[in-house]
């Protein structure tokens, strides 16, 4: 099959998917940035944190995605109880959709010194698509209408962690919506994604750390996404790391600790599959700081 038309072909699937149900967006960080894939990860910071990330996937391709988000976490002056907020912007060629979602946790300590916790997210989605500025070679009813639409989401998540270890399980998007075009309304029924994540730090010595960390992504009775990572820790400061996701992309990682409350994130990544003469691959940078307003039990480094 001609390049042309593989990426052609590549583009249409994508937003087809976007057209029948929500999307969740893809992070190559999400050892670093919990609380876009899981709401239980609220407050496991210790402190109020604030991750702000942009990703620009399959670069040099027309209407190529992209995503940014905010997460924004804190425990309460109960340290058992936690609320956040995420927001996450998607963009796919003329199709976008902005996610909304507040956040509550509740963490239980346990003996052994770590915490599990609980999550909830409530919010809605703003659905915009601009079909009618697409130039199409033959008319078709799909296309024929722009949409304006605010669905309404709701999700959950288990969390448990340790100052070394983790370990998730979420789904953030769980209803249903209703979906109207024209003068018809229809069920929009929705992908449901569940994830689960983990990860490990394993000393190698004073200087040097190792992480490996792995998330497994199941929709629709059908594995989806499993991303396989290793990142390794320099001083406490310098995380360098690769990643394998099994629908063929290969990530580089690079996380600078600046400071105790400062951290910097860049990816970068490629496919291997048959698209990857033809894009520029995939960056994605992340900031994330975190305030020092609640001092008390604040964990320092902060692996994740």
């Amino acid at each position: 099959m001609k390049p042309k038309y593989i990426i052609a072909l590549h583009l249409l699937l994508s937003v087809s998917s976007f057209i029948f149900a929500q999307q969740q967006a893809t992070f190559s960080q999400y050892m670093f940035n919990g609380l876009a894939i899981n709401p239980a990860y609220a407050g496991s910071q210790g402190a109020l944190n604030a991750t702000v990330l942009s990703r620009f996937q399959n670069v040099g391709l027309p209407g190529a995605p992209n995503t940014q988000s905010l997460a924004v976490h804190t425990p309460l002056t109960n340290e058992r109880v936690a609320v956040g907020l995420l927001v996450v912007h998607d963009k796919l060629s003329v199709i976008g959709q902005t996610g909304v979602n507040a956040i509550y946790a509740y963490r239980i300590p346990t003996l052994s010194g770590g915490s599990f916790s609980m999550g909830i997210q409530a919010g809605f989605s703003s659905y915009r698509a601009d079909y009618s500025s697409l130039d199409l070679y033959q008319s078709d009813a799909i296309f024929s209408q722009d949409v304006r639409q605010t669905r309404p989401n709701v999700g959950a998540g288990i969390y448990y962690s340790t100052k070394m270890w983790y370990a998730g399980l979420s789904m953030q998007h769980m209803a249903n919506n209703i979906f109207q075009r024209g003068n018809n309304f229809q069920t929009v029924y929705q992908s449901v994604p569940l994830i689960v994540s983990g990860g490990y730090v394993y000393e190698i010595n004073r200087m040097m750390k190792i992480m490996p960390n792995f998330l497994f992504k199941y929709v629709d009775k059908r594995a989806v996404e499993l991303d396989i990572n290793a990142n390794l820790l320099f001083d406490d400061v310098l995380w360098v790391g690769v990643s394998y996701k099994f629908s063929n992309a290969l990530n580089w990682l690079l996380q600078v600790q600046v400071t105790d409350q400062l951290r910097f994130g860049y990816s970068y990544s490629f496919t291997t599959g048959p698209i990857r003469h033809a894009e520029l691959g995939s960056h994605e940078a992340m900031v994330s700081y975190r305030f020092r307003y609640f001092s008390k039990g604040i964990i320092t480094p902060r692996y994740f």
